[in-house]
């Protein structure tokens, strides 16, 4: 199953990159939705190869998940892989410069069960794609418009 997703954001690709690369914030902000998060690497951000275990609760069961970078090309895009149980997954980030102060970002993430009880959870979330899409862009937009919030209290 994939889930794609693309948002403008008034702000330089340098600018939307470096949020995005935030990994101090971003882990901050898994740990307050209730996401256990260790860090797999040493240094304020991962290489290639490296990246979290997570560990959180879904469907009333606690879940492990492995995320690793898998590339990364500054400004451009960065790639994360991620397996939990049978299923993994992969994002891909892509920014491309539309102005100086505008960014397109392109996300889009796959699923890929590689066991049984995997194959039942995207057949779920199959069911409820169109909800599932909706969500996913209305978190895309909030993200963009908290990005832009901080350009202007930067400016």
């Amino acid at each position: 199953m994939q889930v794609t997703g693309t948002e403008d954001v008034e702000a330089s690709i340098d600018h939307v990159f470096s949020e995005l690369t935030a990994f101090d914030a971003l882990e901050r902000q898994a740990m307050r939705r209730g996401i256990e998060v260790r860090r797999r690497f040493s240094g304020a951000a991962p290489g290639i190869g490296e990246g979290w275990e997570a560990q959180f609760k879904f469907r009333g069961k606690m879940r492990e998940a492995r995320i690793t970078l898998e590339a990364c090309d500054a400004p451009n895009m960065v790639q994360f892989g991620g397996v939990s149980g049978g299923l993994e997954t992969s994002t891909l980030v892509e920014l491309v410069p539309l102005s100086p102060n505008r960014t397109r970002v392109s996300v889009m993430f796959k699923m890929m069960p590689k066991t049984l009880s995997a194959r039942l959870l995207v057949q779920s979330f199959k069911l409820a794609r169109s909800r599932i899409n909706k969500r996913f862009k209305a978190r895309m937009a909030q993200y963009a418009r908290d990005i832009e919030n901080k350009v202007v209290k930067i400016a």
